[in-house]
């Protein structure tokens, strides 16, 4: 397979995965009463509506030509906490959607390529199958790092007492620079830690489908 190919199926699996990652916090946000999404038209499978030109294409593209695990994000819908119901809760909800949809999507690649066989063939079909649930592993993993405004950082924003709160609610404006910095800077310990829990979710799912 072709070096050029391999960077097509990886970017055509990064704009399906980070723009289903999108579609989720919207859809909950719009289940859970804030149209906000809806109304600026980010309730779409159109992924070039959630691109983000760093997060959703050059970081993930780099770490994939660099051999690292591939991880990102996108343009983040718009939602306004003040109409979720169940406030904080609410908006842990519409935070947690997207990396589980990630998850989903990634077990779902596994199932498939796994009982077919096509994920140890090589080749095209292979790559396909292992971008699908390696990258979305990669996503789902990252978005959950509780540094706002990363996903992760809404859930420990629901559970955590009013001191740590008003820390998050500080870093809010700079915390994805923060995030960034660490990726530049510390790119071995990242890697690091976002290979061991990519490989522990895969020996999760070798467990569930009972057979390694």
């Amino acid at each position: 397979m072709g070096y050029l190919i391999g960077i097509l199926i990886a970017f055509g699996v990064i704009l399906l995965s980070m723009m289903l990652h999108e579609l989720a916090h919207g859809y909950v946000a719009y289940l859970l009463g804030d149209e906000t999404a809806k109304d600026e038209g980010r309730l779409t499978l159109n992924p070039f509506k959630h691109l983000d030109p760093v997060l959703s294409v050059a970081m993930p593209l780099l770490l994939f030509l660099s051999g690292g695990p591939i991880f990102g994000g996108a343009k983040p819908v718009p939602i306004d906490p003040k109409k979720l119901k169940h406030g904080v809760w609410g908006m842990a909800m519409v935070a947690i959607a997207g990396p589980l949809t990630n998850f989903v999507l990634a077990f779902f690649a596994f199932t498939i390529g796994h009982f077919t066989g096509w994920m140890y063939v090589g080749g095209v079909l292979g790559e396909i199958f292992l971008d699908l649930m390696y990258i979305n592993l990669g996503f789902g993993v990252f978005n959950l790092i509780p540094i706002p405004p990363l996903d992760g950082s809404r859930v420990l924003y629901a559970i955590a007492p009013d001191g740590v709160r008003e820390a998050m609610e500080k870093m809010e404006t700079w915390g994805i620079v923060v995030v960034m910095l660490i990726v530049i800077l510390m790119p071995g310990v990242i890697s690091a830690i976002m290979s061991g829990a990519m490989e522990g979710i895969i020996e999760g799912f070798y467990w569930i489908v009972g057979r390694r």
